[in-house]
């Protein structure tokens, strides 16, 4: 049984938003080097290593040149990419390596710089090899536009407004207003998500994630080990994984997600429901997003999540605090590791370090990414001592 066998140790984080001097590799190595300073470790230590290939810089084995930059000797090494629920695959997986034997210590590090690294014409490109070559592209259904049909389904179907959507993004900037490293410091309110520009019905421009530079990091290793490091452990109790579609066309639903299936999962394993949850830190690329992920991990009812939202639920002080970090509306959106910024924001709630944004008495988390376009979900459960 995996719950309780791990721990998080070491975390990482570069600043974010635009690092036009920093690739990637060097984003990546920089929440390495910070992870295991924080750890209390030498690179020696780390014979597991889990790593996302970039946009910028994609490599055919990522993972293993990177180790070969680090100059450090894993036994186990892989390159992951489920998009935005990379990072916590990861976690799962690191935390399968470890209690099978075939390794002791993993370093997850993703760093990405697309802000800076690529054009706006190579990020459409980009974006655009998401998309079926066949019954997609040829009918201007780029990523954004997927979820912007996914917004517009769930207001047809159960009445959300758009003043229910902004309420999400200006929830998200209240929080990235008291954390110091977030990229955005000014708050906002729901007429300015309203007046900013249209970027695919219902979807304006504050509806919409950043696009950042950065790069973030953990360290896993055994329970039993947990205790022996600087740092307050933060226990894995569960996870749970969907993978429901790849392209958009076929997904099931369009106001569903594999949440509903994933995060049943990560609460079975971890032996918690959902009224357990201190906070949850959950993808948030499109305000849409937010309210189906609420209804399908179950904080509310389905089609409630525009009025859960709306009644300020989702705010520090609500019944369950989201994004405490900004997330990626307001701290940061660095691509493939944009989910890892999820992880530590967790990790620091659970060491009760998160300053001016603390949860109180927070115990137990959830953390949820997604990727593709609604394609493939992951639901992590981490806890304090206290949990085990």
């Amino acid at each position: 049984m995996l719950r309780g066998s791990v721990a998080i140790i070491g975390m990482g984080e570069t600043p974010v938003g635009a690092l036009p001097n920093q690739g990637s590799t060097e984003l990546c190595a920089e929440a390495a080097r910070l992870a295991l300073k924080d750890a209390g470790i030498h690179k020696s230590h780390v014979d597991g290593l889990i790593t996302c290939n970039p946009w910028v810089e994609p490599h055919l084995y990522h993972a293993e040149m990177f180790a070969e930059y680090m100059q450090i000797f894993p036994r186990f090494c892989m390159t992951l990419n489920a998009g935005g629920a990379t990072t916590l695959t990861a976690v799962l997986r690191a935390a399968s390596a470890i209690v099978t034997g075939v390794c002791d210590t993993v370093l997850i590090t993703h760093g990405d710089n697309p802000r800076t690294g690529m054009s706006g014409r190579e990020t459409g490109e980009k974006m655009t090899t998401t998309m079926n070559p066949q019954f997609e592209l040829p009918y201007g259904v780029p990523l954004t536009n997927g979820y912007a049909m996914a917004g517009r389904a769930h207001m047809h179907q159960y009445g959300t407004t758009s003043e229910q959507l902004a309420q999400v993004a200006v929830s998200a900037r209240k929080h990235a207003c008291l954390n110091p490293a977030a990229e955005m410091q000014t708050p906002i309110t729901v007429s300015d998500v309203l007046n900013s520009r249209v970027v695919a019905d219902p979807l304006h421009a504050l509806d919409c994630s950043l696009w950042s530079d950065g790069g973030g990091a953990v360290i896993v290793v055994a329970a039993e080990r947990a205790k022996d490091f600087p740092n307050r452990p933060v226990y894995f109790l569960g996870c749970g994984e969907a993978h429901w579609h790849e392209h958009f066309f076929q997904a099931r639903s369009l106001t569903t997600t594999a949440a509903s299936e994933s995060g049943p999962r990560a609460y079975d394993m971890a032996r918690l429901g959902v009224k357990d949850m201190d906070f949850a830190q959950i993808y948030d690329c499109f305000t849409p997003v937010v309210l189906m992920e609420l209804e399908d991990l179950g904080f509310c009812q389905k089609g409630e999540g525009g009025a859960f939202v709306e009644q300020g639920n989702i705010e520090l002080g609500g019944t369950i605090p989201v994004n405490t970090h900004g997330g990626l509306l307001a701290h940061s959106h660095t691509g493939h590791p944009g989910s890892m910024f999820a992880l530590t924001e967790a990790v620091t709630q659970l060491r009760g370090s998160a300053g001016a944004r603390q949860v109180e008495h927070a115990e137990v988390g959830l953390v949820h990414g997604q990727g593709g376009v609604l394609s493939s979900h992951a639901t992590l459960i981490l806890g304090t001592e206290a949990t085990l």
